[in-house]
């Protein structure tokens, strides 16, 4: 990490505070060992029992990534859970995301259902960020797929939604001023309000107030990082899952969208400096699967080289029905943040700090 996170802060070692909350806040209670295997032990008894008698007994969401690939391998053939599989596609997935999805699926029996968001309003809503400045340009795309996750876990009665969230490769959060909170329904309907042109009647939302207190304390669903508990290292689980589900590789997390791909590794890097491999690389470093030399030789190429650049930056202006000069508007246009937006930053920070405090979750945005 370097100062494009604006509130970065060293010691008097060099070390900063992403590295420092890693030490003191996730590795000491973070555990893959035997007490980590008794914890998983008691959290899969407690899936299976809250599904007996039902057709599945949670419901995984799956992008085609690597980590809810190899989570959908761990649900059902080492732990025995009978998960439901649930793809969301906002109509931005690869060739290789869609192959991911289908062979992994098929190769180990699960059932897949896929929600197809409305197209139009997609669109619509991610011109609406465009317009609006901020870096966060994904946060429609994030938004809708977690929207959908909640609602279909409701609808089908389901307690628990697997998550492929871990430490071992997200130990580093992008800071917040790169990417701001997904979930904010209050900035994606001030944004949109102020932007958009559809109005967004099929467009699946939630609130923090809906995912955070109403889903897990009255409807009793919970959301669970098993990947937190068994050893996960992501060389050797690409490599399993190629060798034994034909699973294709991306040259960079998240690339398994493309609209990710061109948010990732060119509009944030190019407009506005900020390098989401310095967080990816840095979590990577800390779990001891990178050295920091192989990521600072990394860092030297930009993610995407210029002919790759421009080929996305034509196409995803194609796909959203835009010419590449209105999309070369908005990269010139002056920069914008979430604070210049009606939000929800107050509770969630607040929330943050609650949750960190009762031991809920390690670490976090700042």
């Amino acid at each position: 990490m370097d100062t494009t996170d604006t509130k970065i802060e060293f010691d008097e070692k060099g070390v900063c505070d992403h590295c420092r909350t890693f030490y003191r806040e996730i590795r000491p209670h973070w555990h893959t060992d035997e007490y980590g295997r008794a914890a998983l032990e008691k959290i899969v008894e407690r899936i299976k029992k809250a599904g007996g008698g039902k057709a599945y007994a949670c419901v995984i969401g799956m992008s085609g990534g690597l980590d809810s690939s190899y989570l959908a391998y761990l649900a059902k053939a080492k732990l025995g859970l009978r998960p439901l599989v649930l793809h969301v596609d906002t109509g931005w997935d690869t060739p290789e995301s869609s192959h991911n999805v289908k062979t992994t699926v098929a190769a180990l029996g699960l059932e897949l259902q896929t929600k197809v968001i409305d197209w139009e309003e997609m669109r619509d809503v991610q011109l609406a960020f465009f317009k609006s400045g901020v870096p966060h340009i994904d946060a429609p795309q994030d938004h809708a797929c977690f929207a959908a996750m909640y609602r279909f876990a409701v609808k089908h009665r389901i307690r628990y939604i697997l998550t492929g969230g871990n430490y071992s490769t997200e130990c580093i959060h992008n800071p917040i001023e790169w990417m701001y909170y997904q979930t904010d329904s209050r900035q994606l309907r001030d944004i949109h309000r102020k932007f958009g042109t559809v109005r967004l009647r099929k467009f699946p939302t939630t609130n923090i107030l809906w995912h955070k207190i109403y889903l897990p304390y009255i409807r009793r669903i919970r959301l669970v990082r098993l990947l937190d508990l068994v050893p996960y290292e992501i060389k050797e689980a690409a490599r399993f899952m190629v060798e034994n589900f034909g699973y294709r590789e991306y040259p960079q997390k998240h690339f398994e969208s493309r609209f990710t791909r061109f948010y990732e590794g060119f509009w944030l890097y190019k407009r506005f400096g900020y390098d989401t491999r310095r967080v990816q690389f840095s979590s990577l470093i800390l779990t001891g699967q990178m050295s920091r030399d192989e990521a600072m030789e990394l860092l030297q190429k930009p993610p995407l080289d210029e002919a790759t650049a421009r080929q996305e930056f034509e196409a995803v202006a194609t796909k959203l029905g835009i010419s590449v000069e209105e999309m070369q508007s908005y990269m010139d246009a002056p920069f914008k943040s979430y604070r210049d937006y009606r939000s929800q930053a107050g509770v969630y920070q607040l929330g943050s700090w609650a949750m960190r405090l009762g031991g809920l979750t390690l670490g976090g945005k700042r």
